[in-house]
């Protein structure tokens, strides 16, 4: 290599160490940005970014790099990619591995390790990463050797983008990232013997469901977040027009169908709106494509569609079966089901007295609310509708998870895939914030909105500062009802008004904070304010912070209580 020098330029060789492989690797993987934090064990790893002059997110917590790598995943369909230290760096990331391993996201996590001599000593900053993570991870992996890692580092990619995705996790050695060799190790080719995923289906698998599918009277489709990984969005579009098929969409479907399509009934489950739960009800052909049958979507499982066959789609096998009987499991990649459906199935039962009945349904119990005017007490679903108005329907909306969670599914009808980011599985508050910036880092040019709550917010708003250092245009909207509104929500409900820590006394002031790192701050109290301030924030460049003072007492309906059927519905 050329090395500058004060008596001019020379040439000379040296070895390469063994974080240069690891940097080199990760670029031959098609990696644009990394978000982490740095340590003593990965200063090498560091050294060797800062050299390559490799993009890095500097997050001011680990946990907030790791929801901003699985905010840049879900938008763009890549592999986020981590770095945290050992020890404490590895723990604070375990929330967001498992995060992702629920909701299907792919990550690429390294983290650094104390050196290989003292592995199991109780070393400074040691942590089994290997053993706290497996439970979190689709798979994990600990480098032992030089040679073998770039064949881990290809490995670790591949597994986390295929099949069902996930994240995968790399432990790093301090000494194996130090160590000097004179040229980098060439063997890449994987070796995953066991590793095996189905994404074209079986032929009579997909014969039998689209006989089922021609023969049915009332068929509901219900788009889960497979849809979306699959990028199979048009084939449901194309497949359910052929059909006439109504759609019912899960909480992280929400996108995968258009909104506004009128054979959209919205989102089921426990904040569902009347029309999805009473389909799911009353069908007679439930076809689940891409979800998991998760508690908060089916209710009381003895209750769930009671007179329907079920067919479940889907790309990983443990799910099919795992909490709803599958009558017809179909193992496969979404869209290629989709796409023999299309050419397999022929006309079909008439629906037009289904349809009609589903559209009195949406027309009789349409979602509502009480809007109000005293001051301090905006309805946090008008402020949603109002965001919706000025971001548009191309805007990225993450959120964190409770009240201001369920009011943007409901209310912010999102138009298009790969738009909507949120925490389903592991519902995680502080998510939201951090998810955005990564959102941002993935689609610089387009409108960002973090909808957060001040709970959740509270947990992550360090990150405020990465928005303000890389001047990410993101608007932040708290829906700030000075509560853990959920929790409050739930101890009105069925723990009698015992409001147990779920008021706290004392929060910040957001505007001032927002300031205080440089960010335009704003604050609404009504609706008129409301209306200005958010015309005025989406007009503004770079980041702008509104807190949206809401009522309190406000509520999510309809919802489904504990233990209740899906057409067990109150606040309809």
């Amino acid at each position: 290599m050329r090395v500058e020098t004060k008596s001019g330029t020379e040439t000379r060789s040296r070895t390469i160490t063994g974080a240069d492989i690891l940097v080199r690797s990760i670029l031959q993987e098609g990696v644009d940005v990394v978000f982490g934090y740095p340590g003593g064990a990965v200063l090498p790893v560091y050294d060797a970014l800062y050299r390559k002059h490799v993009r890095h997110v500097l997050a001011r917590h680990e946990q907030g790099a790791i929801h901003a790598a699985e905010g840049y995943a879900r938008v763009s369909g890549k592999p986020g990619v981590v770095i945290a230290t050992s020890g404490p760096g590895a723990t604070n990331i375990v929330t967001g591995l498992m995060d992702a391993c629920i909701d299907s996201l792919p990550l690429v996590v390294f983290t650094g390790q104390v050196a290989t001599r003292v592995i199991g000593t109780d070393a400074f900053q040691e942590a089994d990463v290997i053993g706290i993570t497996a439970p979190a991870t689709k798979h994990n992996f600990q480098v032992k050797s030089l040679t073998d890692l770039p064949r881990i580092v290809r490995e670790a990619f591949y597994i986390a983008a295929t099949g069902r995705p996930g994240p995968v996790l790399v432990d790093l050695p301090k000494d194996v990232c130090a160590m000097n060799v004179p040229t980098e190790p060439q063997e890449t080719a994987m070796k995953l013997p066991g590793y095996h995923f189905t994404t074209k289906p079986e032929s009579h698998r997909i014969q039998t469901l689209a006989r089922a599918i021609e023969k049915a009277e009332k068929p509901v489709v219900l788009a889960g977040a497979g849809v979306l990984h699959a990028g199979a969005s048009e084939q449901l579009r194309s497949f359910a027009e052929k059909h006439s098929l109504p759609v019912v969409s899960t909480l992280l479907g929400l996108g995968s169908f258009p909104a506004s399509h009128p054979l959209f009934l919205g989102m089921g489950g426990m904040h569902g709106t009347y029309a999805a739960n009473m389909a799911i009800t009353e069908c007679d052909l439930l076809l689940n494509i891409g979800s998991r049958f998760d508690d908060r979507l089916t209710g009381n499982l003895e209750k769930f569609a009671p007179e329907a066959t079920i067919a479940h789609v889907d790309i990983d096998p443990v799910e099919i079966g795992k909490n709803v009987p599958a009558d017809i499991p179909v193992l496969g990649d979404a869209a290629a089901v989709l796409e023999r459906l299309e050419s397999e199935t022929g006309p079909s039962a008439d629906k037009s007295k289904w349809l009609k009945h589903l559209k009195a349904y949406r027309q009789q119990h349409p979602l509502h609310y009480e809007r109000s005017q005293e001051r301090g007490c905006l309805s946090p679903q008008y402020v949603i509708e109002r965001v919706a108005a000025c971001a548009g329907d191309g805007a990225v909306v993450t959120t964190d998870v409770g009240q201001h969670q369920m009011w943007t599914a409901q209310y912010y009808r999102f138009e298009r895939p790969d738009h909507w980011v949120t925490s389903g599985g592991l519902g995680t508050m502080g998510f939201g914030f951090p998810a955005a910036i990564g959102a941002q880092v993935a689609k610089p040019d387009e409108t960002v909105v973090a909808i957060v709550g001040d709970g959740g917010f509270q947990m992550t708003l360090q990150e405020l500062a990465v928005v303000r250092e890389l001047n990410l245009p993101i608007k932040t909207i708290v829906l700030n009802n000075h509560a853990l509104g959920m929790v409050r929500q739930w101890q009105e409900a069925f723990y009698e008004k015992r409001y147990a820590h779920s008021v706290p006394s004392v929060q910040p002031d957001f505007v001032q904070l927002a300031e205080s790192y440089g960010i335009r701050g704003e604050r609404a109290a009504t609706e008129e304010e409301a209306e200005q301030v958010l015309t005025r924030a989406f007009r503004t460049p770079g980041p702008v912070l509104v807190d949206c003072r809401v009522r309190r007492e406000a509520n999510v309906f309809p919802m489904v209580a504990p233990g209740k059927g899906l057409k067990e519905m109150t606040g309809v």
